[in-house]
C-alpha cells in the first residue's frame, strides 16, 4: 500500500488542532455524522472484550486512536492513515477515512485514485471481520466500495454487483446506529445513483432504488447534521443525478449552504472550498 508523496491538506488552520482535551469536548460535534464513538480506554476496553482479537492494551490502543484522529482533523491524513493501520482492524475507521477523504480530494491521478480505494475496501474487510459490533466497521465498508464504484463507473459497479455490497453494509451501519447521518447520505446517493444510471423502473425493479427513497434518505442526513457541508453537498449531488437541470436552482442552494458553513476540521475544509469551486 503506498504510504509516500501523498499531497499535503492545503488549507492549514490553528482551529482544526485538537491537541489534549481540545479533542474529547469536541468530538460530539466532530463526529455527528459518522457517530464513530470517543475511543477513550473504557470504549475501547469493551470492543477488545467483545471482540479480543482486535488486541490486547486498551489504554495504549486509545491513546493511539486519539492521536490518530487528530492528525485526521488538522488534515495530515497521511499520519493519520499511517497510525490507523499500525494500530490494526481498531485502527482501519481512522486509515479509512483519511485514506478516503484524501483519495477524493487530493488526488489527482484516475489510477492511483482507484487503487488507494481498492486498498481501502481489503482494509474495511478486515475491520467488518475483527469487529462487526461497531457501526463504522460496516460504513468504512460501505464508504470504500462505494467510492471505489464511482472511480471505475457506476456501470461497472453495477455489473461487478458492489451495489448489493453497499447496500448491505449500509443497512448493518444503520441497524447498530440509527442516527449515522454519513449513512443515510450514501444511502441516498446509492438510489440516486442507481436511478440516474439505469432509470427509475429498472432501478425500482432491479435494485429496490428508487427517487422518493433517495431524497427521503438524503433529507434525513440534513436533518441530523444541518451544519456539516457534506450532507448539503451530496443532497446537491443527489438532486442532480436524479433530476438533471430541472432542478439546478436547489442544488445550486444546497452547494450554496455548504459553501456558507464554517468547517471545523480538514474535511470539512476540504468540503468547503470544493463546494466554493462549482459557484464560482
Amino acid at each position: 500500500m503506498a504510504k509516500k508523496g501523498w499531497a499535503p491538506f492545503p488549507h492549514p488552520d490553528k482551529a482544526f488542532d485538537y491537541s489534549g482535551d481540545k479533542l474529547a469536548k469536541a468530538w460530539p460535534k466532530l463526529h455527528a455524522g459518522d457517530q464513530e464513538p470517543f475511543p477513550d480506554e473504557a470504549v475501547v476496553a469493551a470492543w477488545l472484550k467483545a471482540h479480543p482479537k482486535a488486541g490486547k492494551d486498551p489504554a495504549r490502543l486509545a491513546a493511539g486512536l486519539q492521536d490518530a484522529w487528530r492528525a485526521f482533523h488538522r488534515g495530515d491524513f497521511q499520519q493519520a492513515f499511517d497510525a490507523g493501520i499500525a494500530l490494526g482492524p481498531a485502527g482501519h475507521s481512522v486509515a479509512i477515512k483519511a485514506g478516503g477523504i484524501h483519495g477524493s480530494h487530493l488526488v489527482d491521478d484516475d489510477a492511483a485514485r482507484t487503487k488507494r480505494y481498492e486498498d481501502l475496501v481489503r482494509l474495511s474487510e478486515e475491520a467488518v471481520a475483527a469487529l462487526p459490533g461497531l457501526a463504522n466497521s460496516h460504513y468504512r465498508r460501505a464508504f470504500a466500495i462505494g467510492r471505489l464504484s464511482q472511480s471505475i463507473s457506476i456501470t461497472k459497479a453495477l455489473a461487478q454487483g458492489l451495489a448489493g455490497k453497499v447496500r448491505e453494509s449500509l443497512d448493518a451501519t444503520l441497524e447498530l446506529a440509527p442516527k449515522h447521518a454519513e449513512a443515510y447520505t450514501a444511502l441516498g446517493l446509492y438510489h440516486a445513483e442507481i436511478v440516474g444510471k439505469v432509470g427509475g423502473m429498472l432501478a425500482k425493479l432491479t435494485y429496490g432504488a428508487s427517487a422518493a427513497e433517495a431524497e427521503k434518505h438524503l433529507k434525513q442526513a440534513l436533518k441530523l447534521t444541518p451544519d456539516a457541508p457534506i450532507a448539503w453537498i451530496e443532497y446537491g449531488n443527489g438532486l442532480l443525478l436524479l433530476h438533471g437541470d430541472k432542478r439546478e436552482d436547489d442544488v445550486a442552494e444546497a452547494w450554496d449552504k455548504a459553501a456558507k458553513l464554517k468547517p471545523r476540521d480538514a474535511m470539512e475544509a476540504l468540503d468547503v472550498a470544493w463546494a466554493r469551486e462549482q459557484l464560482e
